[in-house]
């Protein structure tokens, strides 16, 4: 998977890469020949008393270590470029397709994991990327050159290597096959730690309201634990790898030098070759030394490579269509057709046989108890869900044959839980029309009923928003949602118990703004509130997934027990009569 991943964001570096192993090939040779010229110095120019060969060979060590030490820069220069380039390409990628996503595939993933897949896991595949870059392609280089080198100094003596680099592989070996679990577990320990912190952070208000800081400090150290025990354990296992693999390299010093020195006693060597030998074996070592430092990063970077993929191999349930249409007129006539939605695995439906239409002009209410799939149905006609069964149609066309950006470009959706975006206020109401004037927005805020608290900011249109509009009540958070679809000037209005924050004598204001102001617009409105629906032109009512009645106010009090119970349950006979 790891592999696969960086094939396929490697291909547009290739010259940087043939750049990079190019000279990570020069700087290793001219590191393989230092100790070779070493030897000469000592056996042919130190042992002689040559002086003048002593400072010819030194000014080409120099010469030689100076072209090593360009060829590295550049080198690291160039992986660099490489590393955050694929770290950057990864992360579009990811973020690309995460926007493709409908409903079930964010809720499938869950947005603290999406947000992990796309900085820690990308930032451990984008570390091993350097590393390869920079260590990786001149250690096999350096190992066989060493080796090669060492047989040309003694060939007797290299029999030690037959010993010593086995030793060396099945160290590392072993700590690599016990970190790999180890690795995959941490990054499910990170995504937790992210979804308690994030929940914790979103619902400070309700915490301190119940007094649960006791309870959410004792879960939060508990998701800390977790982590902090699986790292702990990835961290004795390096820990131990270390020492044992400079234990290895130490005695293989003492052998090297013990061995050596017996050569050079019986005239089978030269102190100048046995010089070079332990230096191309201390260079072997190192080879595998930094082969260890990838072998460690391996496991990790292949779990996130795996968890990586899994995001960009899903596929979307909203696919975009073949043939996209883009009618040339857009009315905004809604009508939904025996129209059934069921959630994957899920043995009934959440809505079935659902039969609505809503016409420009008109206001189209849904209203039903908890659960009965009110948003569900608001939510196929902007296409965040597909319907399972039946069609959801726009000016007679399906809305799965339109043209997404079309579509989007009609609706405005005020969703249940209105969300706003850091920024200010006139970023936020142009978020869906950058080229709005600053009289279109003023006059957006004041059909929302939210003219007067802005005018009231010290900044007003630029005074700031919080992620998430924390810094607003929930009343303004909700009438700037408002003000931000009205500003789009859609065809289709789809408020989704948008009026709940809000007193009666505001939502009251707010109905009576955009009664004007979507004339020729279609409204569908969501709400629990009875006041809130009761003068539209027609009321879809909803009962346990599907349409139980369809009426006025008038029609439904008197003909639909499921409306009048509804009716009842927040209003008098006299009030509901009036």
């Amino acid at each position: 998977m790891l592999i696969r991943l960086l094939r396929r964001f490697l291909r547009p570096y290739t010259g940087a890469i043939s750049a990079v192993v190019a000279l990570q090939l020069v700087q290793t040779l001219a590191t393989l020949y230092l100790p070779t010229l070493n030897a000469d110095i000592i056996d042919k120019g130190v042992v002689t008393g040559d002086i003048g060969y002593i400072i010819r060979l030194g000014g080409a060590m120099l010469a030689v270590t100076l072209l090593q030490v360009v060829c590295s820069i550049a080198a690291v220069y160039y992986g660099a470029q490489v590393a955050t380039g694929i770290g950057r390409d990864i992360r579009a990628s990811v973020f690309g397709r995460v926007q493709t996503f409908s409903a079930r595939e964010v809720g499938r993933f869950g947005a603290p994991s999406l947000i992990t897949r796309t900085t820690n896991d990308v930032q451990q595949v984008q570390m091993l990327t350097l590393m390869t870059l920079t260590l990786m392609v001149s250690a096999p280089i350096m190992c066989v050159g060493g080796i090669i080198l060492a047989l040309k100094q003694d060939v007797p003596l290299s029999s030690l290597l037959l010993v010593i680099v086995p030793a060396l592989v099945g160290v590392i070996g072993i700590a690599v096959v016990k970190m790999r679990p180890l690795f995959r577990s941490m990054q499910v320990r990170i995504d937790t730690l992210n979804r308690v912190l994030r929940e914790q952070i979103t619902g400070i208000r309700v915490i301190r309201a119940f007094v649960r800081d006791e309870h959410e400090q004792a879960r939060f150290a508990g998701a800390n634990r977790e982590l902090t025990d699986v790292s702990l354990g990835a961290g004795r296992l390096m820990a131990t790898m270390f020492p044992a693999v400079m234990f290895v390299i130490n005695v293989s010093s003492v052998a090297v030098i013990w061995f050596g020195g017996h050569r050079v006693a019986s005239g089978g060597m030269e102190i100048g070759a046995l010089t070079a030998f332990l230096s191309y074996l201390m260079q072997i070592l190192m080879a595998v030394m930094m082969a260890t430092f990838m072998f460690v990063m391996v496991p990790r970077a292949e779990v996130c490579a795996e968890r990586i993929e899994e995001v960009l191999a899903t596929e979307t349930s909203v696919t975009p269509p073949a043939m996209p249409v883009t009618p040339s007129t857009s009315r905004g006539d809604l009508v939904l057709r025996d129209v059934s939605f069921r959630y994957p695995g899920a043995e009934e439906p959440v809505v079935k046989g659902i039969d609505l239409v809503a016409r420009p002009g008109e206001v189209t209410a849904i209203i039903g108890s908890t659960g009965s799939g009110k948003t569900t149905v608001l939510n196929l006609i902007p296409r965040l869900y597909d319907a399972t069964e039946g069609s959801v149609d726009i000016d007679g066309v399906d809305v799965r044959d339109l043209d997404p950006a079309h579509l989007a470009t009609i609706i405005g959706l005020v969703p249940q839980k209105p969300y706003l975006f850091s920024g200010t206020v006139a970023s936020n109401l142009r978020y869906g029309r950058p080229d709005a004037t600053d009289e279109e927005l003023w006059r957006a805020l004041e059909v929302a009923q939210a003219r007067d608290f802005v005018e009231k900011m010290p900044e007003q249109l630029d005074a700031p928003i919080a992620q998430g509009g924390t810094n607003v009540s929930g009343g303004q958070r909700q009438r700037l949602a408002i003000a931000r679809a009205v500003v789009r000037q859609p065809k289709i209005y789809l408020f989704d118990d948008s009026f709940s924050a809000l007193d009666y004598a505001t939502d009251a204001a707010l109905r009576a703004a955009l009664a004007s102001e979507t004339t020729n617009a279609t409204v569908v409105i969501v709400a629990q509130r009875v006041s809130t629906i009761r003068s539209a032109d027609r009321i879809v009512v909803l009962d346990e997934g599907q349409v139980v009645g369809v009426g006025t106010h008038g029609e439904l009090m008197a003909g639909n027990e499921t409306y009048r119970e509804i009716v009842l349950s927040q209003l008098t006979e006299q009030e509901a009569a009036a």
